[in-house]
C-alpha cells in the first residue's frame, strides 16, 4: 500500500539534505511548448501493422504497438538527429538528420535504415542506439515482432546490417531494448525485452491461443534475451547463466545503478504483472529482487528514471492504465530507497496518478528551474467516438484464462475506440506540494494516440524538446522554450575506458542547496531512447560548485565550477 505523498516526500527529506524549493505553478510554469513539427519538416507517419485474417476480430488491439523514437548524433557532428520506426511491410522508417537551422532532412533510404518492414523479416517495433564496437559513430539496433537487426554506422553516412555476423539473428517478438555494459568491460552488452512468444508468427499462425493467461499475473510472454558483447562484433546469449529470462509480457526496461554498488542494474515494467528490479552482483548474474514492486500488479508500459525530488538518487516512474469507471491502477512513482531501505516505495498520488492509458513518459527539466518536469503520451486507440470497447474489454477480463488466451474468443473490435483521444499530460514538479498537469497552459493540446516520447536539445540552446512518436498517425515535436532567466548546464560525455558512448555513467552535479543526478540511457521509456547529453536547469543559480561523474568503468571523476548555459565536453581519463 503506497505511503501518502506528502508523508513519502517528508521521509525523503530527512534521509537526504532537503526539499527542492518549487518555483512554478499551475498558471506561471515557466516555459511553453510549441507545436513545430510542421515547420521542422517532420512529416514522419506511423502506420500500424496488419496480421494473419484468423485475429482480424482483435487486430487493432494486438497492432496497436511499434511508434518509436530514438535520438543520437549519428555523424558525430555535434547536432541530435532522429529515428522513428514504422511498422507496416513497405512502409519505410526514418532518419532525420539535424539541419541546424532548425530544420531536418530525412535521409534513411541513402543511409540504408529505411526499408527495414519486409514480408518474411518482420516490422519495427522500435530503436537503440550505440557504439558497440567503439570506433566513435553511432550504430543502431532495431527490434521487431520478428528478426533483430544490428546497422553499423560505417563511416557516419551510410550503414552496415551486421545482424547475421554478430550472432543476432533472432525472432524476438520484442516492443523494447536497452543497450548496458553489465560487467563494465567497456563493451556494450544488449537486453531484448519480449512479448508475444518467440514462436509466433503473427503473420503466419498456427494457433490463435497467442494472447496472456491473466490479466494480473501472466506468465505466457516472450522471453527476454540478453546477449554479452564478445568484441570484435561478435555476441553470445547469456540469458540463461545471468538469470534474467522472464517471461512476462515485457514492454520496457531501463537501466542505472540503483543500489549504489556501482554495477547497472535493470528495472523491467510488464504488461499484465509486476515490475522487476534485477540487481547486479558484480557483473556475474542478475538476481530477480522484490524492492517493494512485487504488491502492485498492474499493466506496465514504461520506464523513464529521473531524480524526481533531487535527492540525488534515480527514481522510476512506471505508466499504467486508468479508465474511469471501468479500471483504476494508476501510475507508479517509485522512490528510490534502496540503499537504506532495499525498496522503492510508491508515492504517486492525485493527478501524477491517473494520465489515462498512458505509455511513454520521460523526466526532464522544461523550465531549467532545477527540478524535473514530467510529459507522458496518451491513448490507446482513437476509433469511431461514440463506440466504446471497454464493455467488450470488461466481458473478456471477467472470463476464465483459457477464453481469453484465445484471440479468436475476443468480441470483434470493428472502428471502436479503447480509451482514445486522450490528451498528453505535462506534470510540473512542485516539490511538497505535488505535481501538477499543465499540459493546456504549455501549449500540448494533440490528442493523438501517443507512443513513445523522447527528450533531446535539439537546437543546441538549453532547452529540452519533446519528441513523440504516435501509434497510426503523424509525429509531433514541440519545441520548449523554457523561462530565459533560469540558468542550465549540459554534458558531452566521451567514454575511453568505458564504453565510447558512455551509456551508463551517472553525473551528480552540485549548485548550492541544488543536487541532481542523472543517467546516460541506452534506451528508456517505452520504445524510446532520449538524448545522450544530460541536461540540467540550475533555476537562478549563477554557478555550479561541483560535478561528479561515476562512469560505467568505475572511475569517479570530478569536475569543480564548469562554465553553465552552454555544453561541457568531458572525456573520461584513460588512468
Amino acid at each position: 500500500m503506497a505511503v501518502p505523498f506528502l508523508a513519502a516526500i517528508l521521509l525523503a527529506m530527512r534521509l537526504d539534505r532537503g526539499p527542492i524549493r518549487a518555483l512554478a505553478d499551475a498558471s506561471h510554469p515557466g516555459f511553453v511548448l510549441r507545436d513545430e513539427t510542421r515547420a521542422a519538416g517532420i512529416t514522419f507517419l506511423h502506420r500500424r501493422p496488419t496480421f494473419d485474417p484468423k485475429i482480424a476480430n482483435v487486430e487493432p488491439h494486438v497492432a496497436a504497438l511499434g511508434a518509436g523514437v530514438s535520438v543520437a548524433d549519428f555523424d558525430g557532428d555535434g547536432w541530435p538527429d532522429l529515428y522513428f520506426t514504422n511498422s507496416r511491410f513497405g512502409a519505410p522508417n526514418a532518419l532525420y538528420h539535424n539541419k541546424h537551422d532548425g530544420t531536418f532532412e530525412d535521409v534513411a533510404a541513402t543511409a540504408g535504415l529505411a526499408d527495414l518492414n519486409r514480408p518474411g523479416e518482420g516490422v519495427s517495433m522500435g530503436s537503440v542506439w550505440g557504439d558497440f564496437d567503439n570506433d566513435g559513430r553511432e550504430d543502431l539496433l532495431v527490434y521487431r515482432y520478428g528478426y533483430l537487426a544490428l546497422y553499423r554506422n560505417v563511416d557516419g553516412t551510410h550503414f552496415q546490417d551486421v545482424t547475421e555476423a554478430a550472432g543476432l539473428r533472432r525472432w524476438v517478438n520484442s516492443n523494447g531494448a536497452i543497450w548496458l555494459d553489465y560487467d563494465r568491460d567497456g563493451l556494450l552488452d544488449l537486453y531484448v525485452t519480449a512479448y508475444f512468444r518467440d514462436n509466433v508468427d503473427l503473420w503466419h499462425l498456427t494457433t490463435t491461443r497467442i494472447m496472456h493467461n491473466s490479466f494480473e499475473f501472466a506468465t505466457n510472454g516472450g522471453k527476454n534475451v540478453l546477449f554479452h558483447n564478445l568484441g570484435g562484433g561478435k555476441f553470445e546469449d547469456v540469458t540463461n547463466r545471468m538469470g534474467v529470462g522472464g517471461n512476462r509480457w515485457t514492454l520496457a526496461a531501463a537501466s542505472a545503478d540503483f543500489n549504489g554498488d556501482g554495477w547497472p542494474d535493470m528495472y523491467v515494467a510488464n504488461d499484465y504483472g509486476p515490475e522487476e528490479l534485477y540487481l547486479n552482483d558484480h557483473g556475474k548474474r542478475f538476481a530477480l529482487t522484490t524492492a517493494g514492486l512485487e504488491s502492485e500488479s498492474k499493466s506496465g508500459m514504461s520506464v523513464a528514471l529521473g531524480d524526481a525530488f533531487n535527492r540525488g538518487r534515480l527514481d522510476a516512474f512506471i505508466t499504467n492504465i486508468s479508465e474511469r469507471g471501468y479500471l483504476f491502477q494508476n501510475n507508479n512513482l517509485r522512490l528510490n530507497q534502496m540503499a537504506d531501505a532495499h525498496r522503492f516505495r510508491n508515492v504517486a498520488e492525485g493527478a501524477i496518478a491517473d494520465a489515462g492509458w498512458a505509455w511513454g513518459a520521460q523526466f526532464g527539466d522544461l523550465n531549467n528551474d532545477g527540478a524535473n518536469e514530467l510529459f507522458v503520451a496518451n491513448g490507446f486507440i482513437s476509433g469511431d467516438r461514440g463506440k466504446s470497447y471497454w464493455y467488450a474489454m470488461s466481458k473478456i477480463a471477467g472470463a476464465n484464462g483459457q477464453l481469453f488466451e484465445d484471440a479468436s474468443s475476443w468480441p470483434a473490435f470493428g472502428n471502436a475506440s479503447l480509451s482514445g483521444y486522450e490528451r498528453s499530460r505535462v506534470y510540473v514538479n512542485r516539490g511538497v506540494a505535488g505535481w501538477i498537469d499543465v499540459a493546456q497552459t504549455v501549449g500540448a493540446l494533440d490528442e493523438y494516440d501517443g507512443r513513445a516520447v523522447a527528450l533531446a536539445d535539439l537546437s543546441n540552446r538549453g532547452a529540452l524538446d519533446v519528441v513523440v512518436a504516435n501509434q497510426n498517425q503523424p509525429a509531433l515535436l514541440y519545441r520548449d522554450y523554457p523561462d530565459s532567466s533560469n540558468h542550465w548546464i549540459a554534458f558531452t560525455l566521451v567514454g575511453t575506458r568505458s564504453n565510447r558512448s558512455a551509456i551508463g555513467a551517472e553525473v551528480v552535479l552540485e549548485a548550492g542547496d541544488l543536487t541532481q543526478r542523472r543517467v546516460i540511457d541506452g534506451g528508456s521509456g517505452f520504445a524510446s531512447q532520449n538524448d545522450r547529453r544530460p541536461h540540467f536547469g540550475l533555476g537562478h543559480h549563477e554557478w555550479v560548485d561541483r560535478v561528479t561523474i561515476h562512469w560505467p568503468s568505475g572511475l569517479t571523476q570530478y569536475l569543480e565550477r564548469p562554465a553553465i548555459n552552454q555544453f561541457v565536453t568531458v572525456t573520461e581519463p584513460r588512468r
